[in-house]
């Protein structure tokens, strides 16, 4: 096994300081492989304590290789390690002018969208005017690629067999750091309740303390180093609707990351997790005030104060029956003359007090004549309740049928 080779094992067994051990001994061969340097980069990042400057160095060499070979790949990669290093070094205006870089010539790179957002909480509490702000940086560097050397034998001697004399349960340990799900097989499913939006990202082997997650209005994104030495990343952006992020959570557990979106209106279905484009914030909230009042057209068939609909064989429409019932009830203006007394009134006083409904229809049959009584129980007893008629010549000809309210389904007892 090369050093190189060496170098990528260590690096995805997360022993970083065997890593640029190793990618330096491979440098010392061949100083004009770009993946080499990107590599050292990425470990220097890492280490314990971390040596920014020496990731930059590493990024920036490594992009102008790249930029003389014509390598886009190799380019995205060596800005990338650049702006992550200018970031760490706290050069906010010159790591955002990498990504920017970065992102013209990849605009999918996944990572983009979490580096953006913490470059954003870093710049909003600074100056214009502050140094960290300033840019300086060129998009390709000027800088001289060292000239290859021949690595020390005693060293590469000496780091072969500190690798290959440990134990095999040790190294089976170290190149694994554990089981981690490639890749290429990590994949995502969905499902939602009326309050609640889950995302599962099925990964297993993510590092709780190495792991950065956000959780946004419209979005969600999460990053983790690979065993591999690189960075897998995750994002849903824009999500299809507003989630509640303060009310949201993410869990990662053995086998995969869960997130918990909390629906901003809640009962809201999803067609879809994601959105097809961004919604602007204020379109977004028209559009809910325009939907709120149409809903609240739809819902409310009849206003609040109404009473309810009876069915009705009427061309005419339904009937307000309780409006109908309060003028029938209600007291005449006109006062008697003292001596004066009417069959009538002694009937009505009977139901005075009672629902004004039920007293309007029990008026109603004490008054009718016996055709009609018929007709009313006929009606109202051979449909459950659902119907009632004066009509006896209709109601004659045969057995009325249950004729339930809209949107509603009668059924057997």
């Amino acid at each position: 096994m090369d050093q190189a080779a060496k170098g990528a094992v260590t690096l995805s067994s997360k022993d970083f300081a065997a890593a640029v051990e190793h990618y330096t001994a491979a440098i010392a061969v061949n100083s004009q492989a770009v993946d080499y340097y990107i590599k050292r980069s990425t470990a220097y990042t890492r280490l314990a304590p971390p040596d920014h400057a020496a990731a930059l160095s590493d990024a920036e060499v490594a992009l102008t290789l790249a930029s003389k070979r014509g390598k886009r790949e190799l380019i995205i990669g060596a800005q990338l390690r650049r702006a992550i290093a200018l970031f760490s070094l706290e050069r906010y205006g010159d790591a955002r002018k990498c990504f920017e870089w970065v992102k013209q010539m990849d605009e999918k790179e996944k990572s983009l969208k979490i580096w953006e957002m913490k470059l954003d909480g870093k710049l909003k509490n600074l100056d214009g005017n502050d140094d960290k702000v300033r840019v300086t940086v060129q998009q390709y560097p000027n800088v001289e690629v060292p000239a290859a050397k021949e690595a020390k034998k005693d060293t590469t001697a000496t780091t072969v067999k500190s690798a290959d004399s440990a134990p095999p349960d040790t190294q089976k340990s170290a190149q694994s750091g554990g089981v981690q799900t490639p890749a290429s097989k990590i994949r995502h499913e969905w499902y939602q309740t009326n309050e609640t939006v889950v995302v599962s990202l099925f990964a297993k082997g993510v590092p709780k303390d190495k792991a950065t997650i956000d959780i946004q209005d419209r979005s969600v994104a999460i990053s983790f180093p690979l065993q591999s030495g690189s960075d897998y990343d995750f994002s849903l952006d824009p999500l299809y609707a507003k989630v509640d992020a303060a009310a949201s959570i993410a869990k990662v557990m053995s086998t995969k990351v869960e997130f918990t979106l909390r629906k901003a209106s809640p009962g809201e279905m999803w067609p879809n997790l994601e959105s097809d484009s961004p919604v602007a914030d204020g379109a977004k909230e028209e559009n809910e005030g325009t939907s709120g009042e149409v809903k609240r057209a739809v819902l409310a068939d009849r206003p609040a104060n109404s009473g309810p609909a009876y069915p009705t064989s009427s061309k005419s429409g339904p009937k307000d029956w309780d409006k109908v019932a309060k003028e029938l009830t209600k007291k005449p203006k006109n006062e008697k003359k003292e001596g004066e007394k009417g069959g009538d009134d002694e009937a009505e006083d009977d139901f005075e007090g009672a629902d004004p409904v039920n007293g309007f229809f029990q008026s109603l049959y004490s008054r009718a004549d016996p055709d009609t009584k018929r007709a009313m129980m006929k009606s109202y007893q051979e449909s459950n309740g659902t119907a009632l008629s004066t009509n006896w010549s209709e109601v004659g000809k045969g057995k009325v049928e249950t004729q339930p309210p809209d949107g509603m389904e009668a059924k057997p007892w």
